[in-house]
């Protein structure tokens, strides 16, 4: 089993720097307007005048700063590294210059090609990434400066889409903060003011902020004195005030998957809420989504570091991972989503739940010594390298349907398709202690 491990490791870090990583380096860098191109097409065909989203520079963010936190650390450091650091510097920069809403606070949902704003309402999900990407940017070189806009931001969601009332955090608003009427995430999902993925891509990046606050907090790392605001006194490099917000929100979260997103009758996550927590929509399952969660709830509760939390969460890690077995194939992949409702599933296999789909029963082995859910994190790499990775143009294809012809229509990159799910995959893989 070793052996396999070491196999694997070795494996990831190959895709991750000579297909994924690499493909954004020489493909997407947008060199005439700044940051980066907002889309190639599934045929490969770059759309330089596209618009540019706020998730997918946030994602780019995120996936650079990783790359190059994990992999110029390792006692054989990448070589390219340092290309890493300065793609994940551009799309810093191009962030807090064209995305950050400078009147009213928050950052946009998207751009034009040349960088001024097109979608300006405040989606939630979106500003929870921003604070992905910059929090690891900061973990990555101490940033004083990606910090303090990570924590600027994690104050907009704290106050604007926070629901003192019933708790929970609310989908979108206005780009002054008001209330808008189509809180969707995108076109496929349900108009409802909470969903399970927007609270999922929150505590995701309250847990790498609070990782960050301890990671500063511990080795007084940070080389940036502030010149934008007083979030974090100068000369101070984490203030407790702030830690204990963050902690705070980030055991309020967890709380929320436990008691109220989680479905203790089938233990897979619901999708859709009223207000007041009243499950909507209909009987649908995202099998992708349950093998996320399962693993990221799990990271909020490690990183947190309270054994109380820890022995109430676990159970129900391996719950949901369990559940989300229903969408396992014997070819190792995994379908996306079902509705028991209408008796539609999407038996497409998209990359990203191909991802996740590893990462998740990696983690069920890693903490729980569960042999077979290392088998079906090997069977979803061999599915993976079998089927999904473009060894000719780079990167992944956005999936495959069950005959196993390939999906052209969907993007190759763009405003969902970005080097996030598959690149965290592979850095979850190399950094993990599992062989």
């Amino acid at each position: 089993m070793n052996e396999a491990i070491r196999t694997l490791k070795a494996e990831v870090c190959d895709v991750l720097e000579n297909n994924i990583l690499n493909f954004w380096l020489n493909n997407m860098v947008d060199n005439d307007n700044g940051g980066f191109y907002g889309q190639m097409t599934g045929e490969g065909v770059l759309k330089p005048m596209a618009d540019k989203g706020g998730i997918l520079n946030a994602r780019i963010l995120w996936s650079f700063s990783a790359a190059y936190r994990v992999l110029s650390k390792k006692p054989h450091a990448s070589e390219k590294a340092q290309q890493y650091l300065e793609a994940a510097t551009r799309a810093k920069d191009y962030i807090i210059e064209n995305f950050i809403d400078k009147e009213y606070g928050g950052t946009y949902w998207s751009l034009d090609y040349k960088g001024n704003p097109k979608d300006t309402k405040k989606q939630f999900y979106a500003i929870g990434f921003m604070i992905y990407g910059l929090s690891e940017y900061a973990r990555a070189t101490g940033d004083r400066e990606a910090l303090e806009y990570a924590l600027n931001l994690f104050e907009c969601i704290e106050e604007h889409s926070l629901d003192t009332e019933y708790n929970g955090y609310i989908e979108a608003c206005t780009r002054e903060w008001g209330e808008i009427a189509d809180m969707r995430l995108s076109e496929l999902d349900a108009n409802f003011p909470k969903s399970q993925n927007t609270h999922l891509h929150i505590i995701e990046p309250y847990t790498n902020l609070y990782r960050c606050l301890k990671e500063m907090q511990e080795s007084e790392f940070c080389n940036y004195v502030p010149t934008i605001g007083s979030v974090l006194p100068i000369g101070t490099v984490v203030d407790q005030e702030i830690m204990l917000r963050v902690e705070s929100a980030l055991r309020n979260l967890i709380d929320i998957f436990t008691d109220k997103m989680l479905n203790p009758e089938t233990h897979h996550l619901d999708l859709f809420f009223d207000m007041d927590w009243t499950r909507e929509a209909g009987a649908l399952e995202s099998y992708g989504h349950d093998i996320e969660c399962s693993w990221l709830l799990h990271e909020a509760a490690l990183v947190l570091g309270d054994e109380t939390v820890l022995k109430k969460v676990e159970p129900i890690v391996q719950l949901v991972a369990k559940a989300s077995e229903k969408g396992l194939n014997a070819d190792g992949s995994m379908v996306h989503e079902a509705n028991l409702d209408t008796g539609y599933v999407d038996t497409d296999r998209h990359w990203w739940v191909q991802a996740e789909n590893v990462v998740g029963w990696t983690n069920i082995y890693q903490y729980f010594g569960d042999e077979s859910a290392l088998h079906k994190a090997l069977n979803g790499w061999q599915y993976i390298k079998d089927n999904l990775i473009d060894r000719e143009g780079g990167e992944w294809f956005w999936s495959r349907d069950p005959e196993r012809n390939i999906n052209r229509k969907d993007d190759k990159a763009g405003f969902w398709k970005c080097p996030y799910h598959n690149s965290r995959m592979c850095l979850e893989i190399i950094e993990r202690e599992i062989g």
